[in-house]
């Protein structure tokens, strides 16, 4: 058990399975007073934290060498806690910041360095600011295809450095200029005595203008209809940007990305990757007995909070305040998204109605509160209610517009050229 601890939170963090037969469950030992260390029992365990002097250097020699660099930044900077070294090295240097999904909270995203979140839902700003640099710092991140695409047409001009502590990621997709297996926050420590701030103003005026020509924005729902961003927009003023988030997977995984901005490391939790639907509330369940006086909201989909939905047993049983915004568009809203655009709306497998539960009255019979929005106006007194409610979870069901897409969009194998801005 202590190797499985041991592996589990050092290197890349991560699940271990301990398989325990059932005749070990029977029977009966002696702990040792004096364990030996799980280090000492895993001598093919290699872990180099340091990173390695010399290609440190290199690496503070080409960010100051850069005249349009972006930092990279995805969950390995939150897991190793180097946030505040991030905050520090792009604070001296002047370097834009791009975080993928799950380093979302690696950056507070509302800084004027932070460019979003680059790749197929990314901002448009994100994506255009990676085409165009000419030197990717990416420090925890596996640049996967979401954000790469097209291979031969990502990032054409820029050298690329690539530090994390998995070596197993390291020349995995993209091969870089220079690879450095490390842990984030040493590596980023060391390298903030070594870089100096540049004379950046064209790269910023060049991403201020890719801000204000391509902001976030979304078709307006027709009338009588609610838009899904529109929910979480009001839903980031109503809880000051401050909430814990979790999110399912799908549509509403990608409008919370988007349209909520967070500022700390672990305010945003989400399956990227293996993109599990039904992650999001039991994640905030567990957020929600670990940060006993946190607010925290999950952001759900119709498809995805049904996943888990006998959860709420545990959450009103422990009285656990969690608030679930389901974004009720009856649909899989992002397999019809994909089959709308791609497939020709050839809709299969995709409609949830009829067959919905009533989520308020489901959420009633399990001893939670329920409440619903149909109209624009109802959206931010429904908000404001649930905020209020702290001893039972509750859930929103918010009727949105069907048909709301997620733009950006990057089509799958494309790059920043085949941008979708809005459909």
């Amino acid at each position: 058990m202590r190797e499985a601890f041991y592996l589990a939170r050092t290197g890349r963090p991560g699940a271990v399975l301990v398989d325990v037969p059932s005749d070990l469950q029977l029977a009966t030992t002696v702990f040792p007073e004096r364990p030996e260390q799980p280090e000492a029992l895993l001598p093919g365990y290699r872990l180099l934290r340091e990173g390695d002097p010399g290609l440190l250097r290199r690496a503070a020699e080409m960010i100051n060498a850069a005249r349009s660099p972006v930092l990279y930044v995805g969950g390995g900077i939150i897991s190793s806690g180097a946030s505040p070294a991030l905050v520090k090295l792009a604070k001296k240097t002047g370097i834009p910041v791009a975080n993928t999904l799950m380093g979302k909270g690696a950056f507070p995203e509302t800084h004027e360095l932070s460019v979003g979140m680059p790749g197929m839902h990314g901002t448009a700003c994100a994506s255009k600011a990676l085409n165009g640099a000419d030197l990717i710092v990416g420090v925890g991140v596996r640049f996967s295809d979401r954000v790469t695409g097209d291979l031969e047409k990502f990032a054409p001009r820029a050298s690329i450095i690539h530090i994390d502590i998995d070596p197993a990621e390291l020349n995995k997709i993209i091969k870089p200029h220079l690879a450095i297996e490390a842990d984030a926050r040493l590596a980023l420590e060391k390298l903030l005595p070594l870089v100096r701030k540049q004379d950046l103003t064209a790269w910023h005026e060049q991403i201020a203008e890719w801000k204000r020509d391509f902001p976030l924005s979304y078709k307006p729902a027709p009338e009588g209809l609610i838009a899904p961003q529109f929910v979480i927009q009001e839903l980031w003023k109503v809880t000051g940007g401050e909430a814990i988030i979790s999110t399912e997977v799908g549509q509403n995984q990608m409008w919370a990305a988007l349209y909520y901005a967070v500022s700390h490391p672990r305010q945003f939790l989400s399956s990227g990757g293996l993109g599990t639907m039904g992650y999001g509330f039991p994640a905030a369940i567990g957020a929600q007995i670990g940060n006993p006086d946190a607010v925290v909201w999950d952001i759900a989909g119709d498809g995805s909070i049904q996943m888990n939905i006998q959860e709420l047993a545990t959450a009103v049983q422990h009285k656990l305040p969690v608030k679930v915004a389901i974004l009720n568009n009856g649909y899989l809203g992002m397999v019809r998204q994909w089959q709308e655009l791609f497939y020709g709306r050839r809709y299969s497998a995709t409609h949830l109605e009829p067959g919905n539960p009533d989520f308020v009255a489901l959420a009633k019979a399990f001893g939670a509160e329920g409440l619903h929005a149909t109209k624009v106006e109802e959206v931010r007194p429904v908000l404001e209610r649930a905020m209020e409610i702290n001893d039972r979870p509750v859930f929103v069901d918010f009727r949105v517009w069907p048909e709301a897409n997620v733009t950006p969009m990057i089509p799958a194998g494309k790059s920043v050229d085949d941008l979708i801005m809005e459909a």
